[in-house]
C-alpha cells in the first residue's frame, strides 16, 4: 500500500509553482483520481432502553415497576471514510461508527453496501469496515507519512454536513502534534488548513500525487465550522491498523512500552543540564517493561525512535505503534549528558501472571461483580496505574454495584480476608454474614464501603 512514485518524480511533482502557468494548475486530475476511493458512511446506533433502578428489589420491584423506563431510541452518524482494497476494506474513525448496530457506505457513483466493524480502535480514533460483496472497488494507495512536510498542497475529501462529496484545498501547516484530544483518540496528528467540518470525520487527506497521507478525524473550533485547524491520523498508524485488520485482529494492540514518561520541558532540561528542552524523560518503569531489558532505567531521556526525533510521549508511542508487534526498535537516548542507544524488542502487554478473570453470580452479596489478576494486559486496558497489582474490579453490576464498586477499583480486603488474587474475592463472597467491609483503592485514595445485606 506504500507510494511506488520515484523519489526524484516524487520530489519534482511536489516543487513550489515557478510561474503564472504552473500557479493556474488545476488539482481537477488528482480529485478525479482519489475521489472514487472516498465514500459516504452512515451509521445508526440503538441506545438500549433505560434499566428500572428497582428490579431487582424484592420489595420495591412491583411497586414501581415501570419505574424510570424508556424504550431504545437510534442515533444517526453521518461521516467518511476511505476504500484502501479492492475488496471493499474501508478505513474511518471510532467515533463515526463504533458502537454502530448498521452502517451503510455509499460509493461516490452512487452504489450502497452493507458493511461490519472489523476492527475498532477508540484510542486512536481509527475503525476498519468490510463491505458486504464489494470487489473490484477504486482504492488509495497510502503513501510513507514520514515524508510529509510543512508547507506540503494536500486536498480533504468528505461529506461535510451531508451535503455530498465536497473537496477542500489547503497546506500541511503542523507536524508531531501530539498530546491533543480529538475525536475519540488522543494521539499524534497531522495539522491542515484544508478546511475539514462535521462529516468529513474519517475522509481522506490526500497528496498531489493522490495517495493518502491521513484520515481526517476532527478540528479546532468554537463555532462548530472550520477555522482552519484540522487534524488527520498519519498513514503510516493507518497501515498498521489495516494490516491487523486484514490478519484478523478485532482490536489493535499496540507494542507495549511499560513504562511512564514526561516530556521535557525548560525546568527539566535545567535539571538534566540540556542546553533546551528535548526527548521524553523516564519516570518509572515496570518490571516486564522491554526497556527495562534492554539496560534502559528511570531517568532516561529518550531522543529519537529509529532516528525520528521524539519530544513528547504520546508522540515516542506513535512511534512505536507504526512499527507494530514483533518489531523491533532502536531508541537513541541520554543518560547523565552521554548518548546511548538500545534495541527494544517490541511485544504485546504480557499476561503474566494469568489474569484468571471471575463473575460472582450467585445470590451473595457481591452478585454481578467481575474480577481480575492484574498483569501488563489488564493494566493497559484499563488504563491503571503502572505500578498496580492484586485484583481488580473488571466491571460491577447488580449488587455488586450498589455496594459501591466501580470498574477500576483495585480490592484490598473482603471483611477478613485480605485480597492477593481472584481466588480469595471467589472465597470471601461466600461468607455467611449480613455485615459487609470491602477495602479498595480508588483513584490513588484508599476507600471503606460498608453495607448491610
Amino acid at each position: 500500500m506504500g507510494n511506488t512514485t520515484p523519489p526524484a518524480a516524487s520530489a519534482q511533482m511536489r516543487a513550489v509553482p515557478q510561474d503564472r502557468t504552473e500557479v493556474t494548475l488545476s488539482f481537477a486530475p488528482v480529485v478525479r483520481a482519489a475521489a472514487p476511493a472516498v465514500v459516504s458512511i452512515y451509521a445508526r446506533r440503538l441506545i438500549a432502553e433505560r434499566r428500572d433502578p428497582f428490579a431487582d428489589d424484592p420489595v420495591f420491584g412491583n411497586l414501581f415497576r415501570d419505574f424510570g423506563r424508556s424504550g431504545p431510541r437510534a442515533q444517526n452518524a453521518l461521516g467518511s471514510g476511505v476504500i484502501v482494497s479492492p475488496e471493499g476494506i474501508v478505513v474511518s474513525n471510532f467515533h463515526v461508527v463504533g458502537g454502530a448496530d448498521e452502517i451503510r457506505v455509499v460509493l461516490n457513483d452512487g452504489h450502497e453496501y452493507d458493511a461490519d466493524i472489523i476492527l475498532s480502535d477508540e484510542e486512536s480514533d481509527l475503525a476498519v469496515l468490510q463491505m458486504r460483496g464489494a470487489t473490484g472497488l477504486p482504492t488509495l494507495a497510502l503513501r510513507d507519512s514520514d515524508s510529509v512536510e510543512v508547507g506540503d498542497l494536500v486536498l480533504a475529501i468528505g461529506n461535510p454536513f451531508g451535503v455530498g462529496q465536497t473537496v477542500s484545498g489547503g497546506i500541511v501547516s503542523a507536524m508531531a502534534r501530539s498530546g491533543i484530544g480529538v475525536g475519540s483518540g488522543r494521539g499524534y496528528f497531522i495539522q491542515t488548513d484544508a478546511a475539514i467540518n462535521p462529516g468529513n470525520s474519517g475522509g481522506a487527506l490526500v497528496d498531489l500525487n493522490g495517495d493518502l497521507l491521513g484520515i481526517n478525524t476532527a478540528i479546532i473550533t468554537q463555532s462548530g465550522g472550520s477555522v482552519g485547524i484540522g487534524f488527520a491520523i498519519p498513514a503510516n498508524l493507518v497501515a498498521q491498523v489495516v494490516a491487523q485488520a486484514q490478519a484478523g485482529r478485532e482490536r489493535f494492540t499496540r507494542p507495549w512500552a511499560g513504562i511512564s514518561a514526561q516530556a521535557v520541558d525548560a525546568t527539566l532540561a535545567e535539571a538534566f543540564g540540556l542546553s533546551a528542552p528535548r526527548g521524553v524523560a523516564i519516570s518509572q518503569m515496570h518490571p516486564q517493561s522491554p526497556l527495562v531489558a534492554a539496560g534502559m532505567q528511570p531517568g532516561d531521556i529518550v531522543l529519537a525512535v529509529d532516528g525520528a526525533p521524539v519530544n513528547t510521549a504520546p508522540e515516542m508511542m506513535f512511534r512505536l505503534s507504526v512499527q507494530g508487534i514483533d518489531a523491533r526498535a532502536a531508541l537513541t537516548y541520554l543518560r547523565d549528558g552521554e548518548t546511548l542507544s538500545a534495541e527494544v524488542a517490541l511485544a504485546a502487554p504480557p499476561e503474566a501472571p494469568p489474569r484468571n478473570a471471575i463473575s460472582i453470580t450467585a445470590p451473595v452479596a457481591l452478585r454481578g461483580l467481575q474480577v481480575a489478576q492484574v498483569n501488563p494486559g489488564v493494566i493497559t486496558e484499563m488504563n491503571l496505574p503502572l505500578d498496580s497489582s492484586g485484583v481488580v474490579v473488571a466491571d460491577a453490576r447488580d449488587w455488586a454495584a450498589r455496594a459501591g464498586l466501580r470498574a477500576g477499583d483495585l480490592i484490598l480486603q473482603i471483611n477478613t480476608t485480605r485480597v492477593s488474587n481472584t481466588a480469595d474475592v471467589a472465597r470471601a463472597a461466600q461468607e455467611p454474614t449480613r455485615n459487609w467491609l470491602v477495602e479498595v483503592m480508588r483513584e490513588g485514595r484508599k476507600l471503606a464501603l460498608r453495607f448491610r445485606i
